[in-house]
């Protein structure tokens, strides 16, 4: 018999060698799929990122018609990859379709923000699509669908989402603001000099836009003193004020400006990040960034879609409640969520 300390290893390692029955597959829809961050993040869903190594999926994948020829692709490549828990790959331009029997929704797909486009024409463009697809996920997709919203603006279609299809609970709907939460930890670390695996905590509160607010408030670092606030290692006020809000804030644009794309790679592998902590729980002691509908919560509006400090278990998230908010934080905060009331009156 294994001793019980590599039966423990065996379990973290490789967990389905030691379940009796193995997984069933699972459907998972990307909208957009033919797309930079659709094309980056299937391959991802089939490698394990972001359900698990032991979960085998069957990846739906809708795009529009005129983008056939590259879902057919795309499709191709993953066959090609020869991915062990890819039980199944659909390709379609049919919404019905891509979303029957799905439990878990990632919507990239969406109106693209073209030069000289104002925000409340990118909110009108997208509501009808998102009209459609709210119709298809009640319709189609399985009971207690869990949905993810990256098509920007990412905060106000998933409020449209959640109006469209009150069938579905406001829990199950969310938006990304992962990427955002993820650069304020690689900012923290790159400032520190440490891992950003040893940074935790930092917040990303309101709209994936330019409003949002990056705080460090409460941000911990591990050292090789044990784990310290960031704000005792960083004796920099001006920094977590200025330099690191704006950095966080503005770097979908720097790399833009880099690389003539936007964030394809890091806004897949957040979402990843989102759905893994969703669905498989946060660490003890580690909340993250979601968008998500608001409660009320540190005096953020009800019902529209903002970003909290959140911590997830057994497929449940749960705003972190009690966290001291200084007064400038308040009013970046309340900046942030006014934006979003007024994209509220502009979608509807």
């Amino acid at each position: 018999m294994l001793p019980s300390s590599l039966l423990q290893r065996l379990a973290s390692w490789c967990p389905w060698l030691l379940r009796d029955e193995p997984k069933q597959p699972v459907k998972v829809l990307v909208t957009g799929a033919a797309g930079q961050i659709g094309y980056a993040i299937v391959a991802m869903i089939a490698r394990g990122l972001m359900l698990g190594p032991d979960q085998p999926v069957v990846l739906h994948m809708l795009d529009l018609p005129k983008s056939t020829d590259a879902l057919s692709g795309v499709r191709m490549e993953l066959i090609d990859a020869a991915l062990p828990l890819l039980r199944g790959v659909v390709a379609t331009s049919d919404e019905a379709e891509a979303f029957r029997g799905v439990s878990f929704a990632v919507l990239i797909g969406g109106w693209p923000r073209k030069e000289g486009m104002q925000r409340k024409d990118l909110i009108a463009n997208n509501v009808p699509i998102y009209q459609s697809q709210a119709f298809a996920l009640q319709q189609h997709a399985a009971p207690n669908c869990k949905v993810l919203v990256v098509a920007n603006p990412a905060n106000t279609n998933a409020l449209v989402l959640k109006e469209l299809a009150p069938a579905v609970p406001a829990k199950n709907i969310t938006c990304l603001t992962r990427l955002d939460h993820n650069r304020a930890l690689g900012q923290i670390s790159e400032k520190l000099g440490v891992h950003v695996g040893d940074v935790r905590n930092a917040i990303v509160w309101g709209n994936h836009s330019s409003t949002q607010f990056p705080d460090a408030s409460h941000a911990i670092a591990r050292t090789q003193h044990g784990e310290k606030p960031v704000r005792e290692l960083i004796a920099d006020e001006k920094w977590f004020k200025e330099e690191f809000v704006t950095v966080v804030q503005q770097r979908g644009e720097a790399v833009i400006k880099a690389r003539k794309q936007s964030s394809s790679l890091s806004a897949a592998s957040a979402a990843c990040n989102h759905m893994r902590d969703w669905i498989l729980g946060t660490p003890k002691g580690t909340w993250v960034s979601m968008g998500v509908c608001s409660d009320g919560s540190y005096g953020v509006p009800k019902g529209i879609f903002y970003s909290f400090p959140v911590t997830c278990e057994k497929g449940e998230w749960s705003i972190v409640q009690g966290l001291e908010v200084d007064d400038f934080a308040r009013s970046k905060m309340e900046l942030s969520a006014n934006e979003l009331d007024e994209e509220r009156s502009m979608a509807y």
